[in-house]
């Protein structure tokens, strides 16, 4: 019973509520950083490879991971269990991921390898990604630390329930998008070619060429 009585108090507090809110944000966040992925690749016709298909593969398992802790919090109550699941299913996608960026990192670190695709702000989209993952596994850690004063088992239906439904409703739009992207970019394939030049279904289709 004591056990359950800290989280219970610290429920109407910040910091009690924090793990939810980190939740939302690994939700909004990594949805963002695939729509940023998204937004290259249209906006500048700069196709991703399969190492950053996968890369954004692991983005949408972290962002699943954190969804479930949200989604459980729009009911009302999350259980120590859902915090565990949730935050386990990050951080497998960040390491996964971290190793995927990390390793077309390598492929492209000898000097004078323009490496693939532009770079934005000075870096290229994998290495982003690789800080990111990085960053992201730190501070799921450091949260997880005072697990017993963070994660509060209730959660205030305003405004906390209505921000979640929203960060789950960008997230499942994008992740659509992207699922339309990959179609797009792969036609009727079973794998997408290393460097993509071309949207291969319309080719396909006989729609073009």
């Amino acid at each position: 019973m004591a056990t359950e009585a800290v989280p219970a108090r610290a429920a109407g507090t910040v910091a009690g509520q924090l793990q939810y809110w980190l939740a939302v944000i690994f939700v909004v966040g990594w949805t963002g950083v695939i729509c940023g992925g998204l937004g290259v690749q249209f906006g500048s016709w700069d196709y991703p490879c399969p190492l950053c298909m996968v890369q954004r593969m692991f983005m949408a398992l972290a962002a699943l991971g954190a969804a479930v802790i949200v989604r459980k919090g729009m009911t009302g109550a999350v259980a120590a269990r859902d915090y565990a699941m949730g935050w386990g299913l990050a951080v497998v996608g960040c390491v996964a991921g971290g190793f995927t960026s990390w390793r077309q990192t390598m492929l492209h670190i000898l000097p004078g390898d323009p490496g693939y695709g532009a770079p934005v702000l000075g870096l290229h989209l994998y290495v982003w990604a690789l800080i990111l993952f990085v960053a992201a596994i730190a501070t799921v850690g450091a949260v997880l630390s005072f697990s017993h004063s963070t994660a509060a088992r209730t959660i205030p239906a305003r405004p906390h329930r209505i921000i979640g439904l929203i960060a789950l409703w960008f997230l499942g739009i994008v992740l659509a998008i992207n699922l339309v992207s990959v179609f797009l970019l792969e036609g009727f394939h079973w794998f997408l070619p290393d460097d993509p030049s071309r949207y291969q279904l319309f080719y396909d289709l006989h729609i073009l060429g």
